[in-house]
């Protein structure tokens, strides 16, 4: 029996073993050859249907990611209520919208306040349940601290998200372990707008004076281009992009006066004003100290000596004599207070004293003192360069006085001092394709409307490329393999090969219906050849079929008798 059966068994592997060969086989049989073509040809057709599809339908865009099923019902039903088509991918569980209605899409939902914010900020405290644990506990209380500092940045005009992360260590009784806490904050901002370093400064300043122990310097901020925001101290205004502020400051303060002034003069547009700006930023300090040259006595001390040689002693009784009168007294020319005889006398000083000969004195005076102190803070304009190019009217030209005259009304705009040599140039030119570009206006492939008809022109190409290289040879292979197996029909009142006259045709080209006469037992006997006889028969037996069976069931009988 084993014997028998492995034959059977060594078939097996022989009929699976070559697949190509079996697909092969199959496609060779008949009635897949015949139907491989209208197959093929509805494939491509399929497959010009699924481009068109793919074409011509407009790119998605993610409206929402991750929405609840409340808000993706919510949100469905207010965009199909403005006939805005919407798509749902399951998988991933996005909402998806057209391209050109995902800003209309946008507006249209936040009108409506939807999708409806998740429960954040101290609101997620409330749905705490009992029996938490205190690390749960806490990391929810970290979550709605930073879900709120985050919501209070976003009230910044031009902050559109904005997430916030603390880092806050846990407290402890040992101070060496005391750790300071820092935070990271991440801004999204609206399209075009930036922070100035002072909204910088104020979220900065926001989120350490949110959380308790934090200084400002732990705070960083990052935009969403990955742009650190936060700076480490302040740099002091030697720093480079301490003088490149301050000068671009000054240059745009300048920038806006020669705008104010000259746009009612020229009018918008008609003008254009460079300014270049060399900013001082070094401080200097001065100290001078100056004195009186004349000073002021503020002790003296010493002694003199007088001259008694020619001194008349008093005496006498006392009474009369010493009650004598003294002579006249005889002027004589003052002398100085010094002690020193022959020496003039100071106008307007002391009277000399007759009887004094010398003097030795210490004198300190007082010196007049002044003390100046002198800072010039950085910022000053050590030279200015101001170009401004006006546009010459549509006919004609400006005249050299009308040039000179905005000249002037420049320099005074922009405070031309002579002395840091600055520099203003005025002149007046064509500006070059403005009448053009105001003219045609938008460039023809900035237009909305060009990605959709490039579309839609692809999906067409596309679907003739399918029809006129796929779908027409193969109509055309179908249609000839048709007319092969369709005979030609022969001419009318033409004998075909079997001896037989072909059927004359009607008016449309169609086999005309005849009757065929009668065929009696004598043609067939007249009959020479076999077809013919074969012929003759077939007609007997269609118009005689009762005697045909009778004839049959007479040679059946003769046949069973012998």
């Amino acid at each position: 029996m084993s014997n028998a059966l492995a034959p059977a068994n060594n078939l097996m592997p022989e009929k699976f073993a070559n697949p190509l060969r079996q697909i092969q086989g199959a496609l060779a049989q008949p009635a897949v050859r015949r139907a491989g073509p209208m197959a093929l040809m509805v494939g491509l057709i399929g497959a010009a249907g699924l481009a068109w599809s793919a074409l011509s339908t407009p790119p998605q865009k993610t409206l929402f990611a991750g929405l609840p099923d409340a808000d993706k019902a919510a949100v469905t039903s207010a965009l199909t209520a403005a006939n805005i088509p919407s798509h749902i991918d399951d998988g991933a569980g996005t909402l998806t919208v057209n391209e050109e209605d995902y800003s209309k899409a946008r507006l249209l939902l936040a009108g409506q306040g939807l999708p409806k914010a998740a429960p954040g900020g101290y609101a997620i405290l409330d749905q705490l349940p009992m029996g938490v644990s205190r690390a749960v506990e806490g990391e929810r209380l970290r979550q709605a601290r930073e879900t709120e500092i985050a919501r209070s940045i976003q009230e910044i005009d031009a902050v559109a998200e904005a997430r916030v992360h603390l880092a806050v260590p846990e407290s402890t009784v040992f101070v060496r372990d005391n750790a300071a806490p820092s935070a990271s904050v991440v801004v999204k901002l609206q399209a075009g707008r930036s922070l100035s370093d002072a909204q910088v400064a104020s979220i900065i300043n926001l989120v350490a004076s949110s959380v308790p122990g934090m200084k400002p310097d732990s705070v960083t901020v990052v935009d969403q281009l990955g742009a650190l925001l936060s700076k480490s101290g302040d740099g002091g205004n030697d720093s480079g992009d301490a003088r490149l502020r301050v000068q671009r400051q000054v240059e745009d303060k300048v920038r806006q006066q020669l705008n104010a002034l000259l746009t009612p003069l020229v009018g918008a547009g008609n003008f254009t004003a460079e300014v270049q700006a060399d900013v001082n930023m070094d401080e200097t300090s001065a100290t001078r100290e100056s004195y009186d040259k004349n000073g002021i006595l503020r002790a003296e001390t010493g002694n003199w000596t007088g001259n008694q040689a020619n001194a008349q002693a008093p005496g006498g009784i006392p009474g009369a004599l010493s009650n004598t009168p003294p002579p006249a007294s005889q002027l004589s020319t003052p002398q100085p207070a010094t002690g020193v005889p022959g020496t003039p006398a100071v106008a307007g000083g002391p009277a000399p004293d007759a009887n004094k000969q010398s003097d030795s004195f210490q004198r300190a005076y007082d010196l007049g003192k002044e003390v100046s102190v002198t800072r010039a803070a950085p910022g000053s304009i050590k030279r200015l360069s101001v170009a401004v190019l006006l546009r010459d009217p549509d006919k004609g030209r400006r005249t050299a006085m009308e040039i000179g005259q905005i000249d002037s009304l420049v320099k005074s705009a922009v405070g031309f001092d002579g002395n840091r040599q600055d520099q203003v140039t005025v002149i007046s030119r064509k500006f070059a394709g403005a009448d053009d570009a105001a003219k045609d206006g938008p460039a023809w492939y900035d237009n909305n409307w060009l990605p959709v008809l490039a579309r839609n022109l692809t999906a067409i190409v596309i679907a003739l490329l399918v029809l006129l290289l796929g779908v027409r040879p193969i109509a055309k292979v179908l249609m000839k393999k048709r007319e092969d197996a369709t005979p030609a029909l022969p001419a009318p009142g033409a004998v075909g090969s079997d001896g037989v006259a072909a059927p004359a045709l009607d008016a449309d080209g169609n086999p005309a219906i005849t009757v065929a006469p009668p065929v009696s037992l004598e043609q067939i006997a007249a009959s020479r050849s076999y077809e013919e006889k074969i012929g003759a028969v077939r007609g007997f037996t269609r118009d005689n079929p009762a005697r045909a069976a009778l004839a049959v069931r007479d040679m059946i009988m003769a046949d069973a008798k012998s």
